[in-house]
């Protein structure tokens, strides 16, 4: 399990890299969206190691939000308000 963890800090500081690196705007925006699910993947590895349901809870707690927010930040890219 602890070879899962590194290679998901890997991944996450590849996406910071990207985040801080990136061309555009919405690129940068990928990459926090995939550090979001990089960091549902660690909390739900350390509800498995721990045993701790309510880990579970807050990794989709944490999607939905992460999911919310991407399509928030593409609708405010794309020039449109949020009721259309």
């Amino acid at each position: 399990m602890n070879t899962y963890f590194i290679i998901l800090i890997v991944c996450c500081f590849a996406c910071l890299i990207r985040a801080w690196r990136g061309p555009s705007i919405p690129d940068r925006m990928v990459a926090i969206d995939i550090m979001g699910v990089l960091a549902v993947g660690i909390t739900a590895l350390l509800a498995i190691m721990t045993k701790r349901d309510f880990l579970i809870d807050v990794a989709l707690a944490w999607i939905f939000l992460s999911f919310i927010g991407t399509l928030s930040l593409a609708k405010y890219l794309s020039y449109k308000t949020l009721n259309e």
